[in-house]
């Protein structure tokens, strides 16, 4: 050990790196790094480690090892708790409780190909975080309407920039797609995808304030009023790819870096780069996580495809992202029980 290590307790050590994040993060995020470390602090304490001047590479393995070992993980989970641990680690070697460079020495775990296949769609609880925070920061913004149209109704980013004015309902809490090709806004189906759409209130209400607000009073090359608007007009189908890409990248909405990477040299920070992230997801992938939410909430398929305008088959093949698993146990609960 060092002499120039100053003595911390494990328990100690986390409390100290919690409060120095306080104000750089949110509060779920902090609850989440609290919840991460302590599974460190007792594994500390199962290993007689009183002191984390004495940590040692070969503590860090072992620790990664029994994480790894315990079985219930998935990889990005093990993955995103070593994360944790490493920025834990960091913020350690500044108060001169453990070496620097220490951190490094934690290995973050390689994702296979069907790891991260896995975890494209978006997942309901990490949707609604950012639900929560562009409520609280950005309230009936572009990004808020864009972000919560499609996760709160499944529809394509197409559909989106097709809107006008005119086809927004909010006394009959619908918005109304309609096939404009000639315009300049066909939808993918044509005018098999025509349809009314319904909202609930937390929608129609941020829908109005975005007009009522930050809306663009403007008109497109056709003298048409887009209901989304940036300041040149209708947006383009980059623009709203950008702004999903952007907004899913956890460092946005105040989460760590599962990558740990340094935001000042991360490429996904660069003008319309945000899809560099690993992390980030497309509009498909919001889609599809969706159209999962509602399948795993017992929404029928007929209603589900109807909704999203897509085919029973394509919704099989291409959206419905439950497990065999999650499928078994939603049957169980329509089986009779004996």
């Amino acid at each position: 050990m060092s002499d120039e290590l100053q003595p911390l307790a494990p328990e100690a050590a986390v409390d100290l790196y919690l409060d120095s994040r306080r104000d750089e993060v949110t509060s779920e995020t902090l609850t989440s790094h609290k919840y991460r470390l302590k599974m460190f602090v007792e594994w500390c304490e199962e290993n007689s480690i009183t002191n984390i001047n004495d940590l040692s590479g070969r503590d860090l393995h072992a620790y990664r090892v029994d994480r790894r070992d315990d079985g219930e993980l998935k990889p990005v989970t093990l993955r995103g708790q070593l994360s944790t641990l490493r920025a834990f680690l960091r913020f350690c070697a500044s108060v001169d409780a453990v070496p620097e460079g220490l951190a490094s020495k934690v290995l973050l775990p390689t994702l296979s190909e069907s790891d991260r296949a896995s975890e494209t769609k978006l997942d309901p609880e990490r949707a609604e975080h950012i639900l929560e925070y562009v409520s609280r920061y950005q309230y009936a913004s572009r990004t808020h309407v864009v972000f919560a149209l499609l996760w709160r109704t499944g529809i394509r980013t197409g559909s989106i920039r097709a809107l006008d004015m005119g086809d927004f309902y909010p006394e009959e809490q619908a918005l109304e797609l309609v096939h404009r090709p000639e315009t300049g806004t066909p939808l993918k189906n044509k005018q098999n995808a025509e349809r009314m759409v319904a909202l609930d209130g937390r929608l129609i209400r941020m829908l109005e304030e975005y007009i009522d607000g930050p809306r663009h009073d403007k008109t497109d090359e056709y003298d048409r009023e887009p209901l989304v608007t940036t300041q040149q007009g209708r947006p383009a189908a980059s623009t709203i790819r950008d702004t999903i890409y952007r907004i899913t990248r956890p460092c946005t909405v105040g989460k760590e870096c599962p990558h740990d990477r340094d935001p000042d040299d991360c490429p996904a920070m660069e003008t319309r780069s945000s899809s560099r992230c690993p992390s980030s997801r497309s509009p498909h992938d919001i889609r599809s996580g969706a159209i999962t939410a509602h399948l795993l909430e017992d929404v029928p398929v007929e209603i589900v495809s109807e909704r999203c305008d897509v085919s029973r088959d394509v919704l099989d093949r291409h959206y419905d992202r439950r497990t065999e698993r999650e499928k078994m146990e939603q049957r169980r609960d329509h089986l009779p029980t004996n």
